[in-house]
C-alpha cells in the first residue's frame, strides 16, 4: 500500500498518517455545490465562502492598523486566524468522528491546503505531542498572505503571515487539547526564502523558538 503524500511534506515517520488524511479530505472536497441564487457554496453540506486573498491580507491589515496600530492589527489577524482554526478543527473532529489526536492534527494541514491558505512542510525538528513539550516547526509555501505582498510588489519590514500562524495554532490546540502559540520567524514578504513558523506551549515557547532560531542561524 502506497503512503506517498501529495499535499503535505513531512518527515517519513509521519507520511502514512498524512497520506490517510489526504485521502479523507480529498473525498470531502469532491462534493461541492454552488448556489449563487441563494449566495451559498456548500461542500459536503458545510457552508464555505470565497474571499480574495489581497482583501484578507493587505487591505485587512491596513484597515485594522488605522484603528489599532501596527502591533494591534497583527494581533487581531492572528486571533482571527486562530478562531477559524479552532472552529474548523472542532467541526471536522465531530463530523468525521475522529478520536485519535494525531489524525485530528493531520487533517488540519490538508484542509488548509484545499481551501487555499498555503501548503505545509513539517520540519524534522518537530515533536507534536499532547502535553507541554509539544513543538512544531513548519514552512507555509505559497502562503496567501506572503503571496499577496509579493504579487503587489510590497516588501514588508516584518513577517506578515499572522492569520496563517493563528489558524494552524487553533487547529493543533483543539486536536491535542494543549494550549499553543505560534510565531512566524522568517517570511517571503520580508525577502526571506521561506515562511518558517514555530509552535509550542506558552510556558516553553520562547525557549524552543530561540533554540531553533539559533540552531538554524535565524537569530
Amino acid at each position: 500500500m502506497s503512503h506517498a503524500t501529495t499535499v503535505v511534506k513531512c518527515p517519513e515517520s509521519f507520511t502514512p498518517l498524512f497520506a490517510q488524511a489526504e485521502q479523507i479530505m480529498q473525498s470531502f472536497f469532491a462534493d461541492i455545490e454552488r448556489n449563487p441564487e441563494r449566495g451559498q457554496i456548500h461542500i459536503q453540506g458545510v457552508r464555505y465562502m470565497l474571499m480574495r486573498t489581497d482583501s484578507m491580507s493587505i487591505e485587512l491589515q491596513e484597515e485594522l492598523r488605522k484603528t489599532f496600530g501596527e502591533t494591534g492589527a497583527r494581533q487581531i489577524r492572528y486571533k482571527l486566524g486562530k478562531a477559524c482554526g479552532l472552529r474548523d478543527a472542532k467541526l471536522f473532529a465531530e463530523r468525521l468522528r475522529i478520536e485519535d489526536p494525531s489524525m485530528r492534527l493531520a487533517l488540519g494541514p490538508v484542509h488548509f491546503a484545499h481551501v487555499g491558505w498555503a501548503n505545509v512542510h513539517i520540519f524534522d525538528e518537530s515533536a507534536p505531542q499532547p502535553n507541554e513539550d509539544f513543538f512544531l516547526v513548519y514552512d507555509h509555501p505559497y502562503s496567501f498572505e506572503a503571496a499577496s505582498y509579493i504579487e503587489n510588489s510590497i516588501v514588508s519590514a516584518h513577517p506578515v503571515c499572522h492569520m496563517n500562524a493563528g489558524y494552524s495554532t487553533g487547529w493543533c490546540q483543539v486536536s491535542f487539547g494543549v494550549d499553543l502559540e505560534a510565531e512566524e520567524l522568517t517570511c517571503r514578504a520580508r525577502g526571506d526564502d521561506q515562511c518558517i513558523f514555530v509552535m509550542g506551549h506558552p510556558r516553553n515557547f520562547a525557549r524552543l523558538r530561540d533554540e531553533f532560531a539559533r540552531a538554524r542561524g535565524l537569530s
